[in-house]
């Protein structure tokens, strides 16, 4: 009997209800990253992400999946579960640069730390953590980066294809413009 596949068991690169977004859902650019809260390279993407969203604007959206590198970050995982936990509770955009900000200090009394900082309900937070409720949702993320061909973090894609090569700030100033001077030919 063939198993029937569902949104959550099929994890491509569309942006769907289930993922994390910043900007407007017309954005003409979508650059989706694959990161891990414990990766340095990672932090360092972050703030230029933080600066792409700025420079791009209302042209761009931004979603994040999680990639946690368990072998080489032994915190990545739970940090990963605690973005979702705050998310459960309205606040994974916070979380999710909280830790980015604070990569040194992932430990799960730093997470609970970081939710009561967030106003996050600390009972909720760390039964969620304790019981890794959100550890199947770590896990589709992954799965569906392997699926596309990720191997480390941060991988970025912008508009579904892969972006190879540096991640910069000038480099993917100049990756997201030819995107948009491709869709305006």
């Amino acid at each position: 009997m063939k198993k029937q596949m569902t949104e959550h068991t099929v994890l491509g690169l569309d942006i769907g209800p289930r993922d994390h977004v910043q900007g407007p859902d017309d954005a003409p650019i979508t650059l989706l990253e694959y990161g891990d809260f414990q990766c340095p390279h990672c932090g360092a993407a972050h703030s230029i992400v933080k600066a792409l969203q700025e420079q791009f604007n209302s042209s761009m959206r931004f979603a994040y999946r999680h990639f946690p590198l368990i072998e080489i970050h032994p915190y990545a995982e739970v940090a990963a579960e605690a973005t979702e936990a705050a998310g459960a509770q309205g606040k994974f955009w916070e979380m999710h640069d909280t830790l980015f900000e604070h990569q040194d200090a992932l430990t799960p009394d730093y997470l609970v730390f970081y939710a009561k900082q967030l106003g996050l309900d600390l009972v909720r937070f760390t039964t969620e953590l304790a019981r890794h409720v959100h550890a199947e949702r770590i896990r589709e993320d992954l799965l569906g980066g392997m699926r596309a061909g990720v191997h480390g973090t941060p991988t970025f894609f912008i508009n579904g294809t892969r972006h190879e090569g540096s991640y910069d700030y000038d480099t993917m100033v100049k990756a997201i413009q030819a995107q948009l001077k491709n869709l305006a030919t």
